[in-house]
């Protein structure tokens, strides 16, 4: 089993940043990748952005893309997430995840391509 540790959320006003982290520990031997998603009042779940281990390939969300950057700490067992520029709809919570599963392109994107969760945490953009 993996257990994943997110940290890192809070209140912030719109325009504001943090930035989020996610430790895992345990069976991490066979992650691929690591990813963020994150859920909306009354949303589903939805792709934010992901990161494989060896670092050769990142994708995000469209809505994303220029003011969040992923990145990871193969040392400290560690990804995290820059949000830059913050909107109200940023406003969700944030979870981190893991995949051990081969994909391309979008599929990759899909939360059943993985397999582990952490508890999340709130991000709060006010407007």
């Amino acid at each position: 089993q993996v257990q994943l540790v997110e940290s890192g959320g809070g209140l912030v006003q719109t325009g504001g940043s943090l930035r989020l982290s996610c430790t895992a520990s345990g069976r991490t031997s066979s992650t691929l990748a690591m990813g963020w998603f994150r859920q909306g009042p009354g949303k589903e779940r939805e792709f934010v952005s992901s990161i494989t281990w060896r670092g050769e390939w990142i994708s995000y969300a469209d809505s994303v893309k220029g003011r969040f950057t992923i990145s990871r700490d193969t040392a400290k067992n560690t990804v995290y997430l820059q949000m830059n520029n913050l909107k109200a709809e940023d406003t969700a919570v944030y979870y981190c995840t893991r995949r051990r599963v081969y994909c391309s392109g979008d599929r990759c994107n899909d939360l059943s391509m993985y397999d582990a969760w952490g508890q999340g945490t709130q991000v709060t953009v006010s407007s």
